[in-house]
């Protein structure tokens, strides 16, 4: 069997032979092998390619990003700096999938327009494989676009120009303004309307890598990647010195006080790492709204670069909708998963059976990290970093033979088969894991599978196959009836 594959393969994750074999197994059961040729390059995919969305405020960067991504999931209002919360969105056009990384952001006064645009611009741009940078083409190219087109330079990423607010003819000799810009071909677009966005995302398809240029693992040679994230002050830079067994990084009372990202080369366990420290962004006075933005930018961006995310908890305050959102953002990026409660020397029997009561209520999705209580202060249980870490990063790359999963799934049809519903019984038919870095199992199935049932199968691939610390995505394909062909 063919084990050296790549993510631009379309077998997925599947040997020549295992392949053969399996689309023999699909004609058998009626399915149309281009369906399912389809379905396991969709699901085999390796990590995708990121693009930043950047412009100064209220150039429409949000309505455009709604217009891509095809629905109103970004926060729109027709003042500057309302965009919140979520910042990665995935996107689908000409049949190629990406990740887009929306920075509608605050705008801060106390810092200075420009240096705040700058600061998001920065982050993004760290993250993404290319760039869309929208500029309002009525206003034309102001200081802060300038400033900007100065960081696009610097990073080197490729640069698709967005002239956007074009609404008719009229507006392209405005448009046309912006080759000043020295960016190249500016592509009018009205992201209001959708007038020019298809143009514009050809354009960026052309620029984005078939797959990112980030190679997971050791196959360049490279030392793994971690990222360290969590709310600001929850102690990332102390850990990270921590492990550093040194002061590499500046450490605060106040909030937030990391500003750039560093990458430190550090070893353990006698291996060497590489930490992305992504501590959140420094406060200064009244920022203390945007300052969660930020944070949130700037920790979508060191997620997208690592493999696994260990994601670092006060035990001594409640678990909060933020460390939620946190835990979230990196298994909805597909990393392995790390869980660390830190201050864990600070806490009394009381606080210890409340916390683990709140575990198991507010995370009871993510069971399957392992956790690790350490002090980051004192430099408590630090040595159980490293085995979870590795535990997590081989869940991660596990992959189940086909033979053995269909053997796997035809024992759970026939003693937990799905409900009937409607008087059908759907059945799994067989299966296939297309993917890996994190496991993705395509199901094919005689009928829909519930969520309830989904989960269910998933969480006995856990049982069966182990995939510690990784998230697991499971997408099923349903026979089409035959003769329904056009």
């Amino acid at each position: 069997m063919n084990d050296q594959i790549h993510s631009g393969d379309e077998h997925g994750a599947l040997g020549d032979a295992e392949y053969a074999e399996f689309m023999e197994l699909a004609a058998q059961e009626g399915f149309d092998p281009e369906e399912v040729e389809g379905a396991i390059g969709e699901a085999g995919h390796g990590p995708l390619p990121v693009l930043a969305v950047v412009g100064r405020p209220n150039v429409g960067k949000s309505t455009l990003v709604n217009r891509i991504i095809g629905r109103r999931e970004a926060v729109v209002e027709d003042k500057p700096g309302v965009t919140r919360d979520r910042v990665t969105y995935e996107a689908e056009w000409a049949g190629r999938r990406f990740k887009i990384v929306d920075t509608g952001g605050w705008e801060q006064d106390v810092l200075g327009i420009d240096a705040s645009v700058a600061a998001q611009a920065e982050y993004a741009i760290e993250a993404a494989d290319a760039v869309v940078f929208v500029v309002d083409s009525t206003v034309g190219a102001t200081d802060t676009d300038e400033a900007v087109v100065r960081l696009l330079r610097k990073a080197g990423k490729p640069v698709v120009l967005c002239a956007n607010k074009v609404d008719g003819l009229s507006g392209e000799a405005d448009a046309a303004s912006l080759w000043s810009l020295g960016l190249g071909q500016p592509h009018p677009v009205s992201s209001l309307h959708g007038r020019g966005t298809g143009d514009m995302l050809d354009a960026v398809l052309e620029a984005l890598p078939e797959a990112p240029a980030q190679t997971f693992g050791q196959a360049m040679g490279g030392p793994r990647r971690i990222a360290l994230i969590g709310r600001p002050n929850v102690g990332k830079s102390s850990l990270l010195n921590r492990v550093a067994n040194e002061d590499r990084v500046v450490v605060n009372e106040i909030a937030g006080t990391t500003r750039d990202p560093v990458d430190e080369l550090i070893e353990l366990g006698g291996i060497t790492w590489k930490f992305i420290d992504t501590a959140g962004i420094r406060r200064r006075v009244h920022l203390q709204e945007g300052a969660d933005y930020y944070a949130s930018l700037r920790t979508a961006a060191a997620v997208e670069k690592a493999e696994v995310a260990v994601v670092l908890i006060d035990a001594s305050e409640s678990i909060s909708v933020q460390d939620q959102r946190i835990i979230t953002m990196a298994v909805e990026a597909g990393r392995a998963l790390v869980i660390a409660y830190n201050k864990w020397d600070t806490l009394d029997e009381e606080r210890r059976y409340y916390l683990e009561r709140e575990i198991e209520t507010e995370l009871a999705q993510v069971a399957w990290a392992p956790r690790v209580n350490v002090s980051a202060q004192t430099g408590r249980h630090m040595e159980k970093l490293v085995p979870a870490i590795e535990t997590a990063l081989a869940g991660w790359e596990t992959r189940i033979p086909t033979g053995r999963l269909n053997a796997f799934l035809g024992e759970i049809v026939a003693s937990h088969p799905h409900p009937v519903r409607g008087g059908k019984q759907p059945r799994i038919l067989f299966g296939t894991q297309a993917g890996a870095k994190p496991p993705r199992f395509v199901l094919f199935a005689s009928g829909f599978l519930e969520a309830g049932y989904r989960r269910f199968i998933e969480r006995r691939l856990r049982e069966e196959f182990g995939f510690e610390g990784t998230p697991i995505h499971i997408s099923v394909r349903v026979r089409e009836k035959r003769g329904r062909k056009k």
